[in-house]
């Protein structure tokens, strides 16, 4: 892949990171807990993909992306090791969400979660932007 056109993959993903977390937004302001679980989930799922084409890493497997940023940028100390917690717990969460069999979202729960996505998006961001 040409680099213009990895940046512009780049700035795609960002783009649907924010487009996802506003959705995420929507859906917890209408108490729409199981759908912003999986926006949650999804907006940080975004960003991380971000992360991946700027270090040239290609995947679209969830496990395998999350496995390669514990490995690349948690392990190695790049990201304080909540943002690795954050995200795992979101994948968790989400997999809850989407499978479990009468699953019980607390809007606060779910709230947290929302805050907590907002900072790992950041942090990716910022990341993503420096060099």
């Amino acid at each position: 892949m040409k680099e213009e056109q990895r940046n512009q993959l780049i700035k795609y993903r960002i783009e649907q990171a924010k487009e996802t977390s506003d959705e995420a937004k929507l859906m917890l302001e209408n108490k729409m807990l199981r759908g912003a679980t999986n926006r949650i989930y999804y907006a940080m799922f975004y960003m991380l993909l971000a992360l991946s084409l700027k270090y040239k890493f290609n995947t679209s497997k969830h496990g395998q992306l999350i496995g390669w940023f514990n490995k690349n940028f948690i392990k190695t100390d790049i990201f304080d090791k909540k943002y690795g917690r954050i995200l795992r717990e979101a994948f968790d969460f989400r997999q809850q969400g989407d499978y479990g069999i009468f699953s019980e979202l607390s809007l606060e729960d779910v709230g947290t979660k929302f805050m907590l996505m907002l900072e790992f998006i950041i942090v990716l961001e910022k990341h993503i932007q420096k060099e």
